[in-house]
């Protein structure tokens, strides 16, 4: 699917669902440059507000299972996601299928926070604890004027909770997934209305990557997480 219609469908999509998005700080969306979209999760719908709000077709790595359930696969290869692999090659295929895409100048999205907060209902203006897995890719992959943007989504009004689909169901697709292996139904929101904050972008420069590859490894990528994080912490709170 082209860039263009993702990004016609994602917004058709929403206005078929009632939803209204407001986008702030746009000035700080790069133009030019690939980027690595890092956000805060906990609706189906992040990737397809963020495709909508940002302007860009923007390609999702996404869970492990939405590749193997009917439908929901082919929903989200159309939209451009890359379902990850199971777990014994899961980063691999991260690192490969993302800076693939980065090197063609794309925008890449993750979600640090993982399947948890999917899973498990959380409130509105939370964010649980990050993954590192992101910071390793951009400080990794051969990339150049690599940025990683962090983007915070505020639901700011009523939001409506369903229940979607037995979670002992989605175990016999990902059965390596421990999250599934409970009793109790995969929640679904939807928003209705939604702030999209663009956070202060991260800058991978040739030094950050010479302080990977070194001594300082560790440190770099915890400051880039920490950074993402806090800048979508404040976001959240500040809403």
């Amino acid at each position: 699917m082209s860039p263009d219609r993702t990004l016609l469908i994602s917004r058709s999509f929403l206005a078929g669902l009632g939803t209204q998005m407001f986008l702030h700080q746009e000035d700080r969306i790069p133009q030019e440059s690939p980027v690595l979209v890092v956000s805060n999760h906990r609706s189906f719908l992040d990737p397809v507000l963020l495709t909508a709000a940002l302007g860009r077709s923007i390609r999702f790595a996404c869970h492990h299972y939405m590749g193997q359930v009917p439908l929901v696969r082919e929903l989200v290869t159309s939209f451009g996601a890359f379902p990850l692999e199971a777990p014994q090659h899961r980063q691999q295929h991260f690192f490969d299928q993302a800076t693939a895409l980065l090197q063609n100048r794309e925008m890449v999205g993750v979600f640090p926070e993982g399947a948890e907060p999917m899973v498990n209902f959380t409130q509105p203006h939370t964010v649980g604890k990050f993954q590192r897995g992101f910071a390793h890719l951009a400080l990794r992959a051969p990339v150049r004027d690599l940025v990683v943007l962090p983007v915070a989504i505020s639901s700011f009004e009523e939001e409506s909770v369903r229940s979607a689909i037995p979670l002992k169901l989605l175990s016999w697709f990902d059965p390596s997934e421990p999250l599934f292996d409970r009793a109790g139904w995969h929640p679904v929101i939807l928003y209705r209305r939604v702030n999209i904050l663009v956070g202060r972008p991260y800058w991978i420069t040739a030094d950050r990557q010479q302080q990977y590859r070194g001594k300082q490894a560790k440190a770099v990528v915890a400051e880039l997480t920490e950074h993402c994080h806090g800048e979508i912490a404040q976001l959240l709170q500040a809403s």
